[in-house]
């Protein structure tokens, strides 16, 4: 009797065993959707009567989804539009956030730092704006894409000083809007942006091997 109750136990406690394994990317059996609902989208019925009445705005939404997810900035040496190899690694993750989404817009805003006039200035910012679109370019990213490229020259520095200062010589990639006239933009727009990444949540990354009823019971 003793052994036929401790055979359900170690039969549960392997079961365990297993699907501990399986969180330490042994196996892969996430259902459809769980890696999108982080809080961003919340419950659906809201989250869509909020975008069709205007009360939520699904380029703000994607907007706090890119630079949540890629690094937006990239920096430049002084008096320089160069790219160097950190700057070029982040733009290339930003172009792999971008490709997802062929719907969607961009613009580069290019910024300096304080050394030099405005006017100088504005023509920098912009020359690093311009260096990031053509880099974006190269990735295969087409330039209808990137709105405008826009430049505030010195005038919003991240630190107020006088000196050099690397943090404000850069560039921000923002989400601007959709693309008109693409093929997926109707009433529907967000709803397709969504359900493409909800199907695509489902398939396990390479190198897991998917969580079979099979397997469970092994």
């Amino acid at each position: 009797m003793k052994m036929q109750r401790l055979t359900p136990l170690l039969a549960a406690g392997s079961t365990i065993a297993l699907l501990a394994g399986c969180a330490n990317n042994v196996g892969w059996f996430q259902e459809a959707g769980a890696s999108l609902d982080t809080g961003s989208f919340g419950n659906a019925t809201m989250n869509n009567t909020q975008i069709q009445s205007g009360e939520k705005s699904y380029v703000i939404d994607l907007a706090g989804r890119f630079s949540g997810e890629v690094e937006d900035t990239v920096n430049f040496a002084f008096n320089s539009a160069q790219l160097d190899e950190t700057a070029r690694a982040v733009l290339r993750h930003q172009a792999v956030w971008i490709r997802q989404f062929p719907e969607v817009r961009f613009k580069v805003f290019g910024h300096t730092d304080l050394v030099g006039s405005n006017a100088y200035n504005k023509r920098l910012g912009l020359r690093r704006a311009r260096a990031v679109v053509s880099y974006l370019s190269s990735l295969g990213i087409s330039r209808s894409r990137l709105q405008a490229v826009v430049s505030h020259g010195e005038n919003q520095p991240i630190v107020v000083t006088e000196d050099r200062e690397r943090r404000n010589r850069r560039t921000v990639t923002e989400v601007s809007g959709f693309v008109q006239n693409h093929p997926l933009i109707l009433n529907g727009k967000y709803a397709e942006v969504i359900f493409r990444e909800y199907v695509t949540s489902a398939v396990p990354p390479p190198g897991f091997e998917t969580l079979t009823e099979t397997g469970a019971g092994g």
